[in-house]
């Protein structure tokens, strides 16, 4: 129950907050921060501040122009602060993390009257490895001589005149405060490959034993972390942090309040994480390189003892593997009949989808094979590892030297962490599943791998329900996910089984402050072609494009299909092409700013786009009057974890397409209709090629879960 004087607290804090920018309540705010102290506020704990009872998770929808960011912060702050746990604020985008802690966290800080403190949590990617950059700016010493023989693994040392140049600037500045090691306040963008050299990861990362650790960047900021309120960071993380356990970068889930911003995103984002690949020729040049390179480690450094055994077995293990992968990729390429598709993005990749996840019995058989391999290959590196470790913390009867130890530490980290990464891959690929539970997703893909062609064999899970109940709902103080489209076809069911929500969430929809059916009008105009006829409906897009956006300043045309963005574009006459602008010919960044560029200059300007630039894309006023749609984006059929979702199912007696399919494509349609108004000020048109909406019996469904925009039905 919300105690009288903490929600008399974040009331108060809100009017201040009003006050102090001059603002209106907005009814849908008001609704949102209710809910959320409802929900964050009056969480039951025993004597020692643990949660009671159920799981404490509330899901709001909030549409665009609501201002989720400080209702949800108004509320959780000081229902964190009051319960004496950390708030935790997990985004799917660096844009909106960036957006929080510049923008909306000290806006409220000034105008709120709340007390708090905030910091942005990134992970050890972003940071610099200042034992790297030594070891870079020490080029042609001994300590080089291991690392050039693992130059694969991304230990290059040799480096040119303009990275010698950058790697002195930025001892530079560390050395005169004028750094902090963070990739992101380095004041000139920094290429991903010089990047790569200059960070660790935490199979590398040799922690105390480092003679760089008190001035370590991570660290420093890790350390930071512990002493603020508010922790700012994003969805990978947090499930990164979970699947450690929870508490070993973030804080302890069970003295956490978390919120998921962009909550839609999760599910995705929880799949991902748990999804395992391999190269089958990749991995076998670098079994053939381990072979090679621990041969001449054999050979240039004698080990006594233990470590001498350990390693003695690596270079025969890795051929032996290595032949295991060379049958394994013959196997394949004669098993597989890959079949081109696109995936929501357009790009186009060559699969071989194994039904309901069954893989054939001799692929499954020298599977087993190759995870028993991989497995050796893991625990000879974990031992190698910690006695490593011993070398460095002085302990004798090691036979290597601690200086040496830690110089061969990050090298066995990084072999190490991709052994494991394969063993996982053979686990999961193997692994029989539960009668009761969804299946893995198993396929194999065509990739390329420089002038060969490889095999990528890879398992997912199609659900991330069980996982997030069991890591993160059943566990966590208290959660809030928010989105503007966490609803599908106006139902929570959609997020409720992708997300595993628990039966005792709270669900709410709070209204946008838009007053859609004065600033829009949404056409499904009569095109004389059925989108399922992909030729005809092309040629009728080019024939009437040009009127349909016409007189307009800023227009954006959503495609299903790289196939047919790139048809439509190529049909139209050649003077009219030059006022469009097409996904992928440059950056996202550069064809939006391109784009806003000639709308300032008074040209007309048309964005042509995928999945990518209907959701995120933020075009408000001039940028864009006219949102075009090609057609419903239902999902690819190949794609093969939503394939063996919808078989599984099936399987169980449900209809998948209005079960998935209808509820997916709906989300997708409705977030893309959210390009059209970015502010209270925005006017414009919505049209949908695709009378599907007006004709099958699913399309009444997915026209009325659109915002209420007046509508031209032709």
């Amino acid at each position: 129950m919300l105690s009288a004087e903490l929600k008399a607290q974040i009331q108060g804090a809100y009017t201040r907050f009003l006050e102090a920018k001059g603002h209106k309540p907005r009814y849908g705010q008001r609704l949102m921060i209710a809910e959320v102290a409802k929900g964050l506020g009056g969480i039951r704990c025993d004597d020692e501040g643990h949660r009671e009872g159920e799981p404490a998770v509330v899901a709001v929808e909030a549409g665009t122009g609501t201002g989720k960011t400080v209702a949800y912060s108004l509320a959780a702050i000081p229902a964190a602060k009051a319960a004496g746990k950390r708030l935790v604020i997990a985004t799917a985008t660096v844009a909106l993390q960036e957006q929080i802690v510049h923008k909306d966290l000290p806006d409220l800080l000034r105008n709120s009257g709340l007390s708090f403190s905030f910091a942005l949590a990134k992970g050890r990617g972003r940071y610099l490895c200042l034992s790297k950059l030594d070891a870079l700016l020490q080029e042609g010493q001994a300590q080089s001589a291991t690392a050039q023989l693992f130059a694969d693994e991304g230990f290059r040392i040799d480096v040119d005149e303009r990275s010698q140049k950058l790697f002195n600037s930025m001892i530079e500045r560390l050395a005169g405060n004028r750094w902090d090691g963070d990739r992101d306040a380095w004041p000139e963008a920094v290429d991903d490959e010089d990047w790569a050299r200059l960070t660790t990861d935490h199979s590398q990362c040799t922690n105390r034993h480092c003679p760089n650790f008190q001035q370590c960047a991570f660290y420093k900021a890790r350390e930071g972390m512990t002493k603020v309120d508010v922790i700012v960071t994003n969805h990978d993380m947090v499930l990164a942090d979970l699947a450690l356990g929870g508490g070993a970068v973030l804080p302890d889930p069970r003295e956490t309040l978390y919120v998921f911003d962009e909550g839609h995103h999760l599910p995705d984002k929880a799949i991902g994480h748990f999804a395992h690949y391999t190269r089958l020729r990749a991995t076998a040049d670098w079994l053939a390189q381990i072979d090679k390179n621990l041969s001449k480690l054999l050979a240039q450094h004698p080990m006594p003892g233990e470590l001498g055994r350990l390693v003695e077995q690596v270079p025969e293990l890795a051929r032996e593997l290595r032949s295991q992968q060379q049958f394994m990729f013959g196997a394949c390429e004669e098993l597989a009949d890959f079949r081109a598709g696109e995936d929501m993005e357009g790009r186009e990749r060559p699969r071989h989808r194994f039904p309901a996840g069954v893989v054939p019995e001799h692929l499954r058989e020298m599977g087993i094979e190759l995870k028993k391999g991989f497995a050796k290959l893991t625990d000879l590196f974990t031992r190698l590892a910690e006695l490593l470790k011993q070398a460095m913390d002085g302990e004798a009867g090691v036979g290597i030297a601690s200086h040496q130890a830690e110089e061969w530490y990050p090298l066995f980290g990084s072999l190490l962490s991709r052994a494991q990464g394969n063993w996982d891959l053979w686990l999961a690929f193997t692994a029989e599943d539960p009668e009761d539970s969804p299946p893995m997703a198993r396929w194999l893909t065509l990739a390329d791998s420089g002038a060969l062609f490889d095999i990528e064999v890879n398992a997912s899970p199609i659900l991330a329900a069980e996982t997030l109940r069991r890591n993160l709902w059943n566990v966590a103080y208290g959660a809030l996910v928010t989105s503007a489209t966490l609803t599908a076809l106006n139902s929570f069911e959609r997020f409720r089984m992708r997300a595993g929500l628990p039966r005792s969430a709270v669900t709410a929809v709070v209204p946008s402050p838009f007053m859609h059916a004065d600033a829009g009008v949404l056409r499904v105009p009569d095109l004389k072609a059925d989108p399922r006829d992909a030729a005809a409906h092309t040629a009728a897009i080019i024939r009437e494009l040009p009127n349909l956006v016409d007189g307009e300043r800023g227009s954006l045309v959503l495609f299903a299909s790289r196939k047919q963005m790139q048809e439509v574009f190529d049909g139209l006459p050649r003077d009219w092409r030059k006022r469009v602008l097409i996904q992928g010919n440059l950056s996202k960044q550069e064809t939006l700013n391109k784009h806003k560029s000639r709308v300032d200059d008074g040209e007309a300007s048309v964005l042509f786009g995928l999945a990518s630039f209907a959701e995120g894309v933020d075009l408000p006023g001039a940028y864009c009057e006219h949102v075009v749609i090609a057609k419903i984006p239902f999902a690819v059929p190949d794609d093969p974890v939503e394939a063996a979702l919808s078989e599984w199912i099936e399987a169980r007696g449900g209809n998948p397409f209005m079960e998935i399919a209808v509820p997916d494509a709906s989300l997708r349609l409705v977030q893309a209709c959210g390009r059209l108004l970015r502010t209270e000020e925005d006017r414009g048109i919505i049209t949908l090629l695709d009378r599907r909406v007006v004709t099958q019996r699913y399309g009444k469904a997915i026209l009325n879960a659109l915002p209420p925009f007046r509508r031209e039905i032709a």
